[in-house]
Order: C-alpha cells, then sequence, then structure tokens
C-alpha cells in the first residue's frame, strides 16, 4: 500500500503542480525543459552568447545541483558560479506568447536568450519568470544561457545558517505557451490568480478572487471572465460570468466576490478535501486561457489559552521541522522524493510540517494540501539581516515570491518572516521585520504571520508578527532534559508573543543510530557520541511538558530527517545535523519516530526500543516500549515478564529484566480493538 501510495502521491503532485500551467491544452501549453542541457562549473567568458562552442561541458539533466558532494566531505568550497546552456527549438507563431519559467535557482540567476539578458533573479528558493516572445528568432533556432551563482551575497538572505546552500537549478525549467491575453505568468512567477478565503464556517463560505489579467495586443479585448468550482468528483459546484474589455498592453486586476452556501470543509489529516478552483478567460471562438489551483475551504484561528482551532474545533498541531535536502542530488529532489516524506509524515501521524528555512517546491506545499497536514512557510532570513536598501529589497521579493506563487494552498497556515535573527552579527532588525510583517498582511489578509526566535531578552522584534515560535533544546544545547523544568519554562515565556500565543518552533536532540549506551549521561552536542537512547529520553521529557500545557497551539520537532551540513562534525557523523527522527537516507526510523507516531498517529504502535543494541554487556537491562494500547506483555527467550499499563506518554518499561548468556528473543505482545500486535528483536550477551 506504501509503494502505491507514493506512486499516486507522486504522479498526482507532478501534475498538480503543473496545472496552474498546463490547465486547457487549447489555451495554454507547458513544456519541462529537462533533457539536452550542457553544464560548467565556474565562471565562463562569453557563455552567454549563442555561437559559444560547449565541447568539453557536461551533458546533465534539470533539476540539477551541485556542491553536495563537497559539503558531505566537510568541504566548504562549493559556494561559486555555474553556467547552463540549452537549445530551444521554438519558431515564435503569430498571436502567442512565450514565456520561460524556472521553479529556482540557487541563488542569483541571470538569464539570456540568444545573447541578450532577459533578466536576473536574485534569491535561491522562489520561482521566476520572463516573457521571451520578443527574444525568440524566427529561425526556431535558440540557445538559452543561464548564469547560476550561489556565492554569498551581501543582499540575499540567508546571510548565515545551519544548512548547507548548494547551487544549480534544482528545480524545474518550463517553456510557457499562451495566446496574447492570459493570466499574468511574470508576476512573480505566481498563478495569477489569488482565492483570498474571507470567511469560513460549516455554513457558508466568503471568497474574494483576483485575477491578474495581461493583454499583450496593441487593441482593446472584450472577454468572458468565468470563475467556476468543481467538487472532488468534478462536477461544477458554483459557477459565475463576466463580461470585461481588456486595455492594451497592461495587466490589470480583475474581482470576483463569492458566496458558497453549505461547504465541504478541507479538515487537515481527518478530511482534506479538495475543491477545484478554475478561472477561464473565453472569446467567442472558445477558452482563451485557463488557471486551475487546490481550493480547501477552511478557518483556523489561535487561542492563547486553549491552542489551535481548525474550522471552529481545537486541532492539535502534531509538528516536524523539514529541510528539502538529500544524499547525491542535494537539493534537485523528484516528486517521488517529495512524495516519499509526506508518506512519512503522514505514518508519523503529523499534523503540520515547518518548511525549513526558506521557501519550498510548490509540489511539496500540494502534497500537503492533498495529505491534510498544515505548512508553515518561510523566507530564508536566518540569524543575520542587514540595514541596506540591497538586502531589504531582496528580502521583500523573496517574501512576495512565497506568498504570490503560494497564496492558494489550503496548507500554508502561516507566513514566517525569519529564524532566530539576533547577536552581534546582526544589524537592526525591527524596522524591515515591521515592512515584511506589513507585507505580509498587504498581500494575504487571510493568513497569520510569525517568527521563529531563540532570544529571550530581546523581546520587542518577537511582538511584531502575530504569533511567536521558540527554538530551545533543554537538555541539549543547555539545562537538563526534564518535563517539570522545561515546562517552568514555558510558563515564564509564554507572554513574549504579541497576542499571547505560544508555540515550540525547534527543540530535540541528536542521535546516531548506530550508537548506543544503557542510561546514557547527557552528551557533548559536538561530542563524536550521540547514543540514539538519549535522544529518546529528551523526547520522552520535552513531549510530556508540551501536552500538559494547552496553552501550546503547536510544536515542532527538530528535525524530521537529518540533513547535511558541511561545518559539522559531530556523532561520529561528519558533515551531519543528526537531530532527525530518521536518517538522512531515509531508511532508518530512530526509536525517538516511534515515540512520537504512539502518541501522535491513530493507527497501532507497538515498537521495542534499543532494537538496534544488539551486542550486550551487562546481564540485567531495562527494557522499554512505546505503545499507543492500555497493556503490553514482555516476553524474553519465551517467558513472560508479566505486563506493563501505559504510563500516559505511551511509554512501558521493565526494570531489572535478566538477559542470558548469547542469544536472547525479546518479545512484546499488546492488543487493540480486538486485534493482536506483536515486535520482537534479538540481543546477544557477551562477555558473562
Amino acid at each position: 500500500m506504501r509503494k502505491l501510495f507514493l506512486a499516486r502521491a507522486a504522479f498526482w503532485a507532478t501534475t498538480f503542480s503543473l496545472c496552474s500551467l498546463t490547465n486547457h491544452a487549447v489555451a495554454r501549453e507547458n513544456t519541462l525543459l529537462t533533457s539536452d542541457w550542457s553544464f560548467q562549473s565556474g565562471d565562463v567568458t562569453n557563455a552567454e552568447q549563442s555561437s559559444f562552442d560547449t565541447t568539453g561541458w557536461q551533458s546533465i539533466s534539470v533539476p540539477h545541483s551541485w556542491g553536495y558532494a563537497e559539503a558531505h566531505q566537510g568541504k566548504e568550497d562549493f559556494r561559486h558560479p555555474g553556467w547552463y546552456r540549452h537549445e530551444l527549438d521554438v519558431t515564435p507563431a503569430k498571436a502567442k506568447r512565450y514565456f520561460l519559467k524556472f521553479d529556482a535557482a540557487s541563488t542569483v540567476a541571470d538569464v539570456y536568450l540568444n545573447g541578450a539578458l532577459l533578466g536576473e533573479h536574485r534569491g535561491g528558493f522562489g520561482a521566476f519568470a520572463f516573457e521571451i516572445t520578443t527574444n525568440l528568432s524566427v529561425s526556431g533556432k535558440n540557445v538559452l544561457a543561464v548564469r547560476v551563482d550561489n556565492s554569498p551575497q551581501p543582499d540575499i538572505a540567508p546571510i548565515e545558517g545551519d544548512f548547507n546552500v548548494y547551487g544549480g537549478l534544482y528545480r524545474p525549467v518550463h517553456l510557457i505557451e499562451t495566446g496574447l491575453e492570459n493570466f499574468a505568468v511574470t508576476d512573480h512567477a505566481s498563478p495569477g490568480v489569488a482565492w483570498l478565503q474571507t470567511s469560513v464556517s460549516a455554513t457558508q463560505a466568503v471568497l474574494d478572487v483576483t485575477a491578474q489579467i495581461s493583454n499583450g495586443a496593441k487593441q482593446k479585448r472584450p472577454l468572458t471572465l468565468t470563475t467556476k468550482i468543481l467538487d472532488a468528483d468534478g462536477k461544477v459546484f458554483f459557477t459565475t460570468n463576466q463580461s470585461i474589455t481588456l486595455a492594451p498592453r497592461y495587466t490589470t486586476p480583475y474581482f470576483t466576490h463569492i458566496v458558497l452556501a453549505n461547504p465541504h470543509l478541507w479538515n487537515g489529516r481527518k478530511d482534506p478535501y479538495l475543491y477545484q478552483a478554475i478561472v477561464e478567460l473565453s472569446s467567442d471562438a472558445g477558452v482563451v486561457d485557463s488557471v486551475t489551483q487546490p481550493l480547501g475551504l477552511r478557518s483556523y484561528y489561535v487561542d492563547p489559552d486553549k491552542g489551535f482551532f481548525l474550522n471552529g474545533e481545537k486541532y492539535p498541531i502534531y509538528g516536524v521541522c523539514r529541510h528539502q535536502d538529500r544524499p547525491e542530488v542535494g537539493w534537485a529532489i523528484t516528486a517521488a522524493d517529495m512524495a516519499e516524506d509526506v508518506a512519512l509524515l503522514k505514518e508519523l501521524g503529523a499534523t503540520a510540517v515547518r518548511c525549513a528555512h526558506y521557501q519550498h517546491s510548490d509540489i511539496f506545499y500540494s502534497l500537503c494540501d492533498a495529505a491534510g497536514i498544515l505548512v508553515w512557510a518561510e523566507i530564508p532570513q536566518v540569524n543575520i539581516i542587514h540595514d541596506t536598501p540591497e538586502f531589504e529589497n531582496t528580502s521583500r521579493h523573496q517574501l512576495l515570491d512565497l506568498i504570490r506563487q503560494n497564496i492558494n494552498h489550503p496548507a500554508i497556515f502561516a507566513w514566517s518572516l525569519s529564524n532566530e535573527v539576533g547577536g552581534p552579527k546582526t544589524d537592526d532588525p525591527h524596522r524591515e521585520l515591521q515592512d515584511l510583517n506589513n507585507v505580509a498582511h498587504g498581500e494575504d489578509p487571510t493568513r497569520l504571520t510569525i517568527l521563529a526566535t531563540n532570544h529571550g531578552d530581546l523581546t520587542q522584534w518577537n511582538k511584531i508578527p502575530d504569533l511567536l515560535g521558540w527554538n530551545i533544546y533543554p537538555g541539549w544545547y543547555g539545562g537538563k532534559a526534564s518535563a517539570t523544568g522545561f515546562g517552568a519554562w514555558m510558563d515564564k515565556a509564554r507572554d513574549n508573543s504579541r497576542h499571547g500565543g505560544f508555540c515550540l518552533s525547534e527543540y530535540g536532540a541528536g542521535a546516531n543510530a548506530a550508537q548506543h549506551e544503557e542510561n546514557p549521561q547527557q552528551p557533548k552536542p559536538k561530542g563524536a557520541w550521540h547514543p540514539e537512547e538519549y535522544q529518546s529520553f529528551v523526547h520522552e521529557q520535552d513531549w510530556l511538558a508540551i501536552k500538559s500545557h494547552p496553552f501550546v497551539w503547536g510544536s515542532f520537532v527538530w528535525n524530521m530527517f537529518d540533513f547535511c551540513v558541511a561545518t559539522r562534525d559531530e556523532g561520529s557523523q561528519p558533515a551531519l545535523n543528526d537531530k532527525g527522527l530518521i536518517t538522512y537516507d531515509r531508511k532508518t526510523k530512530k526509536d525517538a519516530f516511534y515515540f512520537y507516531q504512539a502518541n501522535w498517529s491513530p493507527e497501532p504502535v507497538l515498537h521495542i526500543t534499543s532494537q538496534r543494541f544488539i551486542e550486550r554487556t551487562n546481564a540485567v537491562t531495562e527494557v522499554k516500549i512505546y505503545a499507543n494500547v492500555p497493556d503490553v506483555e514482555l516476553s524474553i527467550n519465551g517467558v513472560s515478564q508479566g505486563k506493563q499499563s501505559n504510563d500516559g506518554n505511551a511509554v512501558f518499561v521493565w526494570q531489572n529484566i535478566k538477559l542470558s548468556p548469547g542469544e536472547n528473543k525479546v518479545e512484546a505482545k499488546a492488543t487493540r480493538d480486538g486485534k493482536d500486535l506483536t515486535d520482537s528483536c534479538v540481543w546477544k550477551l557477551s562477555g558473562q
């Protein structure tokens, strides 16, 4: 079943993420420029010229990323320019317009067609588009050249951060063909249509739709603008038409106000119901252009005392954070990779994901829409803000990219402005954060703003956005792992946010899944010893504190997956942040994964911890099991050790269990809803 889900999800994600560009076979065509690219690392003189000889360049496909091989070796010399070239066979047709859309390029892209500069995009995570209608050769032979540079730039966030900034055209590149009139493609590479949910309840949904319509013709153009909604079965749920007249050479907003009676709500993991929201431009000859977007109707708010509410009902935010990189490909991950990540989020029982620390792929957001997983979306303002017009302008455009491109994703509940800004390296962040907060509310008055902080003594900028998240690691980067101590700290810190809502945006501990220790002491974060058992202990204490404080509206484990950081060397795994619940390659689920699964998932869970701790030297040991059942029976070598009851935190512990020399079969049995559950492993006792 899981393989089937991955295959379907990957296909759906690819199709749905492109639907805003493909939409209607007659009206608009979208071609992925995947194969037959040439690449050269480093800067190359005159590489933008059409006649340039690419002999000796590497043949690649796009998406493509560089830097991961060096980063995995702990090297930091992977931030530099690189060049891409591609032959574009397009013969321009009369009454047609042509665009190039790049889903991302890290971090500066200069795009040339037939030797002429189309433009530059600064920022490594948002999409961007250029119109190429007048740049195409009548011969149909065109040369696309792109200089991409991931070198550090003083105006581009992140200035620094605990993650790698790889280079490359690491998301898809599209050739888009439309008629003369279309929904704007170059408006921050957005869908051109924003469906704002002004108010939503079980009895009524009020929507305000803005369509940015571009007229490439030299004369006025009378058209019909159709706005319609299809239900999940493809049946028309709502439709309305209006006659419009486009002014020549303008891109003009057109507005539609919609009131829906008794809508089927998007209700998170319980029922992620999606409509299709369609806008069409039509002439007497038929459809001119069309854009389809996901529409999940929902409302939410945060009560500072009671937590997060979705559609008027309290809804638990069981969250994790996620980075997008993978071994061997860096950031050039596939739709199938993203589908696998979402499948693992579902298996864990997560209801939300924080997409750290930058804009993630539209495909990933679409998968979260379909899975009912709420999304915290953010821009890459990490640690340092520069008080310069150039930095402020680039950051503003990164926020506009994020919001305009993703405004229709129902899963996204908050726009995040920064992460851990502060310390001696940063300039004064207050004015820029205020400006960004105003931009976010101006672009999207229906969603909340947020930031993540680790600076409790600098509280004023923490109060600029609507909500605040805390990055804190008790028992890892300071203090002891203690539910009581953590809870007392939360009681003191809860009033730092603007409206009193309290969230944990990061918490956790590191673990090497191959390192084990009985009753481990607190390791050194930068040390070589990160036993898996200690990570589990930290999460047990943290979660006990979190769930006993109802004012905590959300919590996000750092991190769902281990990820590469070139500058790290710890836990005997160089170039790795090992705080993930799952290993970097997505192959091994650490014990802490099963702890949260037992607390969050509605599916039955029974898991013996320390299963990889096979070689034992202590004849008397503790056995710990995670399960979401009332009681569990433990057996050693077929002999029952009795039953233990759930401690309320999904933890079952047997003390002073005796092992025999040689192999010992450890078995757990339980019953849930009339079904038998079992788990087992083998431990070997030596040295007796």
